[in-house]
């Protein structure tokens, strides 16, 4: 049987910590129940333990509990905040911002609102891929209501000014949100001292389970719900809550925050082995600035080959991605924003860091890339 390949593809999505999976496991079974059956002991137990998960997360986050709102990911969270807080505040204006380089999930909600009638301003980013605060300061208007930046870039690692980028929309009275999916986990992100007034984050980005996720509202904002029903997440979010997927978000939380500092020393370490050794095979040049970034990324476009036969030789020894694990197998949007050629973004490669990660997975991976460059060049 073939050796499996090198896991290099922790942005898109981590292991499930074992803690956690056995933090989840009475809660699959024999303390299964729905927390909104409040007429039973069973069903007041599971409530609790929402109620007890949702505090856990409030406490990482330095933010009150009742602005925890629990989501299937980062994609409906993202979902909830842009639609959310365009439909609450419609009286205030139809002017959105946000930047090229974002997640899907957020250029694609605010493309859907401008083909309803809000104006979009869609920012470019500079060549390191980070944003340029004057343009987003000349680009607010009376009419602007929200404001879209995510904190760490999905496929490139940088790490935009939040706290700038709060004060700026603080000044104005502007809401601002920031998808937070591959930063929360990783490093302390407290998001009311830098402004943040809709954050999202993703579960699975940081140890936890698949398809759990939170929206968190600082004091004060609303949004509109994007799901109607049971009225579940105090208005906000109907739907049975995923107790199990809930509880394992909060265990991964806490086990994620736990480690980021040495976990963060350690794999820069294991990063800047790989980023050395993949430029001195030549032709490998880095996308994105490499301060400030984060310390588990690394994206680079190889020169000479062609990005189909690059990937298909990948991918029979590295679990690496092309982009976004949500791109459909597009040139990445993010590369060509930055000034990369449809042919340069197709060459290009992430690599994606995590707990896991060896010394000797970082010189497999070296290997690999030195022996396939040199047949496919």
């Amino acid at each position: 049987m073939a050796a499996a390949p090198i896991y290099l593809d922790h942005q898109a999505s981590t292991p499930c910590d074992p803690a956690v999976v056995a933090a989840m496991a009475p809660w699959w079974t024999e303390r299964a129940a729905n927390p909104s059956s409040r007429g039973h002991r069973p069903g007041l137990d599971a409530a609790a333990a929402v109620e007890a998960a949702r505090g856990r997360l409030a406490a990482a986050l330095a933010v009150p509990a009742e602005g925890v709102v629990f989501t299937s990911g980062a994609t409906e969270a993202d979902n909830l905040a842009i639609k959310g807080l365009a439909e609450a505040r419609l009286d205030r204006g139809r002017h959105l911002i946000t930047v090229a380089t974002e997640h899907r999930a957020v250029l694609d909600p605010c493309r859907y609102l401008e083909r309803l009638g809000f104006a979009l301003t869609v920012l470019p980013v500079q060549p390191d891929g980070l944003l340029d605060l004057d343009r987003l300061a000349a680009a607010l208007r009376p009419d602007t209501v929200l404001v879209s930046v995510m904190a760490a870039n999905n496929e490139i690692g940088v790490l935009q000014p939040l706290a700038a980028i709060g004060a700026l929309c603080g000044r104005h009275g502007v809401a601002f949100h920031c998808d937070g999916a591959q930063l929360v986990g990783h490093g302390p992100l407290r998001p009311l001292e830098l402004g943040i007034d809709l954050l999202s984050l993703s579960g699975h980005k940081f140890g936890g389970p698949q398809g759990i996720g939170a929206l968190v509202l600082a004091p004060g904002v609303t949004v509109a719900p994007q799901l109607h029903g049971g009225g579940q997440e105090g208005g906000r979010r109907s739907g049975t809550p995923p107790l199990p997927l809930i509880v394992g978000l909060a265990e991964a939380l806490d086990r994620a925050l736990a480690d980021a500092p040495s976990r963060g020393v350690r794999l820069l370490a294991l990063r800047e082995r790989l980023r050395v050794g993949l430029e001195a095979l030549g032709g490998v040049s880095l996308n994105g600035a490499l301060t400030p970034r984060l310390a588990h990324n690394l994206n680079v476009t190889v020169a000479g080959v062609e990005g189909g036969a690059l990937h298909r030789q990948l991918r029979r020894w590295l679990a690496v991605s092309g982009g976004s694990a949500c791109s459909s197998g597009e040139p990445s949007h993010v590369l060509q924003a930055l000034g990369r050629s449809r042919h340069e973004a197709a060459a290009s490669v992430r690599f994606g860091l995590g707990r896991d990660t060896s010394e000797a997975d970082i010189d497999g991976a070296l290997a690999v890339v030195s022996r396939l460059l040199q047949d496919l060049r």
